[in-house]
């Protein structure tokens, strides 16, 4: 490792650290002025006003003409006839007896520590949440990744060797349907046709294994966990292919008319070594560079509305589920965490430009 690169890499990670300060401040900003919080949640539990409340909590922040608990800055005003004395427990217990500026310190603190904190309905620790939903994310992450860049480079690369055919045309046609398609209505419609909807019962509905998983052989347990991930990551994956696969043939088709092809042609080259030695090796540049970010992104982005539609209880559903409870804790761990993620992911992404390409330097002289 160069010193420059060394210097780079330093910098990138002292960098980091303010920028999770900065999403962390502006997201504990943002909920301070979001109503429907756990405290007034719990009073009107207290109150037996149940049917004032949606599937975010409390019903409406206009409930507080007629008196209930409201919250403006972060402070929280009790209900008239609600005893000062338990609302002031309640806050206690959620932590919002303190001021704004000495929870967010807390919060900043716990997390350097990487303690992302208990949730207020689950009796269980974010880490121990994320690591519970785990499983079903990384099963869509993993496969929709592997599964998007097998079809989709050999694709890309066959579509360049070939551009302007019958082959070319229909291929970019199918993937382009593919890509308008979104993928949740994708999915209500694979339910209704093969799910047991108005016509087959061919897939399960919920769940990554069936209920006899245990009981099952090992090859039965493999064909029984693809055959529940059949339609969801059909469905997460049709969109991709056409991003992948174009970026493909387009970085091919960009090198194939550089002078250095020409030039190997003319001294005799076989057209195969051209190809596979020459063209292809720098056409996968910007290719392999992006694997980290897109590992990551398909790992925990983009499922919610599929794992909701099959049932599917993971990472995506678990935010969004906190979002709505004003499961604060949650929201806050969940995003320190992908944020982290997401940012050392940017890194190794730029530091594989130097892995594939000894050209690029970081901080050197030009």
């Amino acid at each position: 490792m160069t010193p420059q690169l060394f210097a780079y890499i330093l910098k990138r990670l002292l960098l980091i650290i303010p920028t999770l300060l900065g999403i962390l401040l502006v997201t504990f900003t943002l909920i301070q002025f979001v109503p429907g919080g756990p405290v007034e949640q719990m009073v009107q539990m207290l109150q037996g006003e149940h049917s004032g409340m949606g599937a975010a909590g409390p019903a409406a922040p206009g409930a507080a003409a007629t008196g209930d608990v409201g919250q403006t800055g972060g402070v929280y005003r009790g209900r008239v006839g609600v005893d000062p004395q338990r609302l002031e427990e309640i806050k206690a217990l959620y932590g919002f007896d303190k001021p704004v500026h000495e929870r967010f310190m807390d919060l900043v603190v716990g997390f350097m520590q990487f303690d992302l904190g208990k949730s207020f309905f689950h009796n269980k620790t974010v880490w121990e949440l994320i690591v519970e939903k785990l499983p079903v994310s990384m099963s869509l992450g993993i496969w929709a990744f592997l599964i998007t860049y097998l079809v989709s480079i050999p694709l890309g690369i066959s579509k360049a060797v070939r551009h302007g055919s019958q082959f070319d045309l229909y291929t970019s046609l199918a993937i382009l349907i593919g890509y308008a398609i979104p993928g949740f209505v994708l999915g209500v419609v694979m339910l209704v046709f093969f799910g047991g909807g108005s016509f087959l019962q061919l897939f399960p509905l919920r769940g990554l294994t069936s209920d006899n998983w245990s009981e099952l052989s090992l090859i039965g347990q493999v064909l029984d966990y693809f055959w529940h991930l059949a339609l969801p990551l059909t469905c997460l994956v049709l969109g991709s292919f056409a991003v992948v696969t174009m970026l493909t043939k387009n970085t091919m088709l960009e090198e194939i008319r550089r002078q250095y092809v020409l030039t190997a042609r003319a001294k005799g080259l076989a057209e195969d070594t051209v190809l596979w030695r020459h063209v292809l090796r720098n056409a996968m540049i910007p290719i392999i560079t992006g694997f980290p970010a897109a590992f990551v992104g398909a790992f925990f982005t983009g499922s919610l509305l599929i794992e909701t539609l099959f049932s599917l209880d993971g990472l995506g559903l678990l935010s969004y589920e906190a979002v709505m409870k004003r499961d604060y804790p949650v929201v806050m761990g969940t995003l320190f965490f992908f944020s982290l993620l997401g940012l050392m992911a940017k890194l190794i992404n730029d530091l594989m430009y130097v892995l594939v390409d000894p050209r690029v330097q970081f901080g050197g002289s030009r």
